[in-house]
């Protein structure tokens, strides 16, 4: 064999190991960066806590919320307020968990540290539980989120399209105008998303996620709808924003109370709202079917947020604090000052 032969084969050999070695690269980034699909039922928050701010979000055994007390960075915590982790280092509201990762609006100009933060940032935002690989899904304003199996629907904001319906791919593979219309994608269900009308109406209206087609289900006067158990409960818009529920299975309808409320929030075992008062204005507690109503806190609160074990909320004019109380059993109101350490120990 000639030596110019030897060498015309070397260099055919090198070129093929470098495209065996790039092509396996390249497979192996693309399969670190697929996203697993979840189970076509997966929802990211309850539509209480979303229409709430979602600002706590409980999956499994830890409860990821946004800590006021570090400018509204994601931490996560035992449902016993044990065992603080930092997750993110970003203002952020709007938390979803959905298998193994955590999907969050964030906007820096609300908080925020280090150098990535003298320009403003703000978007819809897929991390791990652990906060690593953040990866942006969307660079524009979002004003209520909501995972849905493998896409995060949400209210998209700008200057250009005003408000919107949006939906991305957890892999960002895919986005989707859902509708020109805006819709509130929290109370989801089962593959099925439950809102009320905006434009022409307040009806009750149910959409299909697996071909975002949206029918009728009550003519009501419906606003901020929540699924649960079979029930959608409603501020009912025709008669002061009372809190009425509604079984799609009967078409029966049922008022919880009499009360105006401005904000609501229902859990496993109650139901928490706002009670609008112009003398004694209060946030109240009452069970799922409206008996056994009573006052939690004197004044005007809002950001009503449920875990399995806690109720969080502020009071209206003052962010920079949480209060709770115990979802079972007595009424004790305190300062959610366990956040506040977990802060002090992160600086």
């Amino acid at each position: 064999m000639s030596s110019k032969t030897k060498n015309t084969i070397i260099v055919v050999t090198t070129i093929l190991l470098l495209g065996i070695i790039l092509a396996g690269s390249i497979i192996f980034r693309i399969l670190g960066e697929r996203i697993p699909d979840n189970d076509p039922s997966v929802i990211g928050n309850t539509a209480g806590n979303l229409n709430n701010g979602g600002y706590f979000a409980e999956s499994g055994d830890r409860v990821y919320f946004s800590n006021p007390f570090d400018k509204g960075s994601i931490y996560s915590m035992n449902p016993d307020e044990t065992d603080f982790k930092k997750v993110t280092s970003s203002s952020s509201k709007n938390i979803l968990v959905g298998g193994d990762y955590l999907y969050y609006y964030m906007d820096t100009s609300g908080g925020g540290t280090g150098l990535g933060y003298v320009v403003k940032t703000f978007g819809v935002y897929r991390c791990d539980k652990d906060g690593r690989n953040a990866k942006c899904l969307d660079r524009e304003a979002a004003v209520i989120m909501q995972l849905v199996g493998n896409y995060v629907y949400y209210q998209r904001y700008n200057n250009k399209d005003f408000t919107k319906t949006y939906k991305v791919k957890t892999d960002k593979s895919e986005q989707i105008l859902v509708s020109d219309s805006i819709i509130n994608p929290a109370a989801a269900a089962n593959g099925t998303i439950y809102f009320n009308g905006t434009e022409k109406d307040h009806y009750l209206y149910a959409m299909d996620t697996r071909n975002d087609t949206a029918y009728t289900i009550y003519k009501g006067n419906v606003w901020y709808p929540q699924y649960q158990d079979g029930y959608i409960y409603y501020m009912d818009v025709g008669s002061d924003y009372r809190i009425c529920r509604f079984n799609p299975g009967t078409n029966e309808t049922v008022v919880l109370t009499n009360d105006r409320v401005d904000s609501f929030n229902v859990g496993r075992f109650n139901i928490y709202y706002q009670k609008n008062d112009a003398n004694a204005p209060c946030l109240m507690r009452m069970n799922l079917d409206g008996s056994n109503p009573e006052v939690v806190a004197y004044g005007n609160f809002n950001s009503i947020n449920l875990t399995s074990q806690y109720a969080y909320f502020r009071q209206f004019g003052e962010d920079q604090t949480f209060y709770h109380t115990p979802v079972i059993g007595s009424i004790n109101v305190e300062g959610f000052w366990a956040a506040q350490t977990a802060a002090i120990e992160n600086e």
